[in-house]
């Protein structure tokens, strides 16, 4: 079958629109995170420190820009492990809302003390 030209393909667009919001979700609680109010910051510090003397990066702001980007992707991809299961124990092969509100879900857990610090809370 042809297409004329401005008639849409037969691709799943709107699908992809409405993961854009958990997907932005999970992009905003990681980097909540990452901030310096997360109490993993003091954590991974030393160890991104170590790592990265190595390569002759011994500015403290690039440091604190590696250790708030490093605990970012490392509670994405601990958030992942729980979406990742249920997509397995279902039979799923690719992400679909139901998933990504479970890795939404977890980056959400894992972001709570470093919003509740941001806060003023602890």
């Amino acid at each position: 079958m042809s297409k004329t030209i401005g008639e849409a393909p037969d691709d799943n667009r709107e699908e992809l629109l409405r993961q854009d919001g958990f997907l932005l979700g999970i992009a905003l609680a990681s980097v909540m995170n990452g901030t310096h109010f997360s109490p993993w910051f003091d954590l991974f510090a030393a160890p991104v420190a170590a790592v990265f003397s190595g390569f002759f990066i011994s500015s403290p702001i690039l440091l604190l820009y590696f250790v708030s980007l490093t605990v970012s992707v490392t509670s994405v991809i601990l958030a992942g492990i729980p979406a990742a299961m249920f997509e397995r124990a279902t039979g799923r092969t690719h992400s679909d809302p139901a998933s990504l509100t479970i890795w939404l879900a977890g980056v959400i857990v894992l972001s709570i003390p470093a919003v509740m610090r941001a806060f003023g809370a602890f």
